[in-house]
């Protein structure tokens, strides 16, 4: 039996340890899973992305804030909307991922891969590039 002294050592100790911090590859998938998945955009906002946040898609603008709206905007247009991640990977403070977005079940969708740069923990820039799912494809090689 451990004595009393032990174990409140052994409690106090577990009770003090702290979570290791997320990689940057768990930050962006937490991220796009709250945000586009749970469409829970203002609590991933909250929580992943820097209040600096910088937007390189030239159809939104920079901010939490803005990007927020923006993003609720397109969530009210299609609410049907589906963001399904693919493949990620990452290097240093970058993160890549190639998802398959569609604004509903019988939209082709678009291939998008956004790359996100973090900054001490967190989604502080973001850049994206897309291209529509062809219904048709001159090689035998799918999109995803």
């Amino acid at each position: 039996m451990i004595n009393k002294a032990i174990g409140a050592a052994l409690l106090s100790a577990c009770l003090n340890v702290q979570a290791a911090p997320l990689s940057n590859r768990q930050v962006v998938l937490e991220f796009i899973h709250l945000a586009f998945t749970e469409k829970q955009l203002r609590p991933a906002f909250e929580r992943y992305v820097a209040p600096s946040y910088i937007q390189h898609n030239p159809n939104a603008p920079d901010g939490t804030v803005a990007a927020i709206q923006f993003l609720e905007g397109f969530q009210q247009q299609f609410p049907d909307a589906r963001y399904d991640v693919q493949r990620v990977a990452s290097e240093d403070d970058l993160v890549f991922v190639h998802v398959h977005a569609r604004t509903s079940a019988d939209d082709p969708g678009i291939a998008v891969v956004d790359i996100f740069r973090l900054e001490n923990g967190r989604i502080a820039e973001h850049w994206d590039v897309l291209q529509p799912v062809p219904e048709k494809s001159v090689s035998a090689h799918p999109l995803f």
